[in-house]
């Protein structure tokens, strides 16, 4: 149970980031698909997807910082974080407020060029991005980037407002992906579900193992 002081801050941040995400949908209603920040029980159960001794993960859309805030209170250390934000402000706001993270301003697609450990070097990829409100090829493109990230055995965490899995299945059979769904955290404006993806040949050896135990 989270004590006061920790529940305070939580409202604290909340409103600011609300707004802020507000602001921020106010000039780019396309760009910013809510004008809510996700909640701090959507974060924890985000970021419980990440071994904090696991090595390099990467944020997709940090925005205010909601679920940077919430993997950076795993243990993971500040330098293993790296977080992508398209928005200059948001950004700006993120180098500001989490000292030694990396920032990257740049689009999802396109990051690993610029990212500090390169193709198949990060343990998880969490995104916050509204991938469901994008078109396939855009999305194909983001969750193509993510895989190019991760090392074998990663996985692309995301969550969704709606209760179908965020990744289009002509994209997920393209790109060989098997997902599972997390859970569902209510106490989000709107509710909101989290699905894991990862390759199938990934599952598949995990299964093979477990069986094998």
């Amino acid at each position: 149970m989270a004590s006061k002081g920790s529940a305070l801050t939580d409202r604290r941040s909340s409103a600011g980031d609300y707004l802020k995400f507000l602001q921020a949908w106010l000039r780019k209603p396309r760009q910013t698909a809510s004008i809510v920040p996700s909640s701090p029980h959507l974060g924890r159960l985000m970021a419980s997807q990440i071994d904090p001794q696991g090595g390099l993960v990467m944020e997709f859309g940090g925005g205010t910082g909601a679920l940077t805030r919430q993997i950076l209170a795993t243990g993971l250390p500040r330098t293993d974080l790296e977080v992508v934000e398209i928005n200059p402000g948001f950004a700006r706001n993120l180098r500001r407020d989490f000292p030694n993270v990396s920032i990257i301003e740049a689009p999802a697609q396109a990051v690993v060029a610029q990212s500090a450990g390169g193709a198949g070097a990060y343990q998880c990829v969490i995104s916050g991005l509204p991938l469901l409100a994008m078109s396939k090829g855009l999305q194909s493109a983001i969750v193509t980037e993510a895989f190019r990230l991760l090392r074998p055995g990663g996985a692309f965490i995301q969550f969704t407002y709606s209760p179908r899995p965020p990744v289009a299945d002509s994209v997920a059979d393209a790109l060989d992906l098997g997902v599972e769904r997390i859970g569902t955290i209510v106490r989000n404006v709107p509710p909101a579900t989290v699905f894991r993806y990862r390759r199938a040949v990934d599952i598949a050896a995990v299964d093979d193992a477990q069986l094998a135990f």
